[in-house]
């Protein structure tokens, strides 16, 4: 296992435990996940892990190679195939014999190309570019990458549904580096003792709040994105403590205006109580019944927050109205379910 996987992560464990799973059989691989979290890296993990691993890994991204040269750097051409093919060429699959072709950012694979695709990985069979019909016969495990949304493509008509799930065998999905913050750390130091090698440096200590800091960062670029800023800081730092750009310094979390004290939330709680209950403070449907507590305790806490005891006088003449009984005396100020007359408690 390639020793470039670092993570103690369970997310990242049971990314590992699949790759020994795949790696065990032959069937399509379909990597997916955001850019930056390593794609190619758990595909040279795949290989060098099955039994394809002393033949070749032949990787192409489809997103780098313009469509009308993709088809023969995929499959290869015939002499005179078309303007400056001057020699028969070997295309990316019989690169491959035997081993593995990896195909990043599959989902950029023109449509034009896409049946080509299926009929190789069906009948393991290719035609180069201008061999008028004449099949040769491969023997390749085809692992593809995308951080696209393949099956929300098929259902838009940009990708085909039948190549799709011929490469979706064997899914593997990689978790996005705020996922696995606990990796982080490790992270971190691996990176910083590869680029110190490279540089012929010697940076031994990372700062505590330093790697606090780039732990909680979203790392919208995921482990690249990491990878990247662990690099220049490696380049610029002089001394033996590693001291990260003031670019590349994560910022501090905003601290949200909308944070209340819990005295705010409870007052800000209770008053939409008493709007919604039209005022009332007891009985059934009273706002005291609708936060959970008692009459009493309700109208100790309205008094210590400052709430005030008025309401709409309609609010007022109705549940007065809807509350009071029969026989009672209309200049009573409390009825007999607690609630509030229009100026006590």
């Amino acid at each position: 296992m390639s020793s470039d996987l670092i993570g103690a992560s369970d997310r990242f464990r049971a990314v590992v435990e699949e790759i020994y799973t795949v790696a065990a059989v032959h069937g399509a691989v379909l990597i997916q996940g955001e850019t930056g979290t390593g794609k190619e890296l758990i595909a040279r993990a795949i290989h060098g892990a099955s039994a394809r691993r002393l033949r070749r890994f032949v990787p192409l991204n489809c997103a780098a190679i313009p469509a009308t040269l993709l088809e023969s750097e995929l499959f290869g051409h015939e002499r005179g195939a078309f303007t400056g093919a001057v020699a028969q060429t070997m295309g990316r699959f019989q690169a491959a014999e035997g081993g593995t072709l990896f195909l990043d950012e599959i989902g950029d694979l023109p449509l034009e190309l896409q049946p080509k695709l299926l009929r190789a990985l069906q009948e393991r069979q290719i035609e180069r570019l201008g061999s008028e019909g004449r099949a040769v016969q491969v023997d390749v495990r085809v692992i593809a990458a995308t951080n696209q949304e393949l099956a929300r493509m098929v259902e838009e008509r940009t990708f085909r549904a039948d190549l799709y799930y011929r490469l979706n065998v064997l899914p593997v999905t990689l978790p996005p580096l705020r996922e696995r913050r606990e990796d982080i750390p490790l992270l971190v130091a691996h990176f910083v003792q590869r680029f110190a090698e490279r540089q012929r440096k010697v940076i031994d200590q990372i700062p505590d709040d330093l790697v606090d800091a780039l732990t909680q960062h979203p790392w919208p670029g995921n482990v690249r994105e990491l990878q990247n800023v662990i690099e220049r800081a490696v380049t610029f730092t002089t001394g033996p403590v590693l001291r990260l750009l003031k670019a590349d310094a994560p910022a501090p979390a905003p601290v949200s205006k909308s944070v209340k004290t819990l005295a705010e939330a409870e007052r800000a709680h209770i008053v939409a109580a008493l709007h919604e209950a039209n005022g009332v403070v007891g009985g059934w449907n009273g706002a005291a019944a609708k936060l959970g507590v008692s009459r009493t305790t309700l109208i100790a806490k309205m008094q210590r927050l400052g709430i005030s005891k008025q309401r709409d006088p309609r609010a007022i003449r109705r549940s007065e109205t809807l509350n009071r009984p029969q026989n009672q005396d209309s200049r009573s100020t409390t009825n007999e379910g607690g609630s509030l007359s229009s100026t006590t408690i």
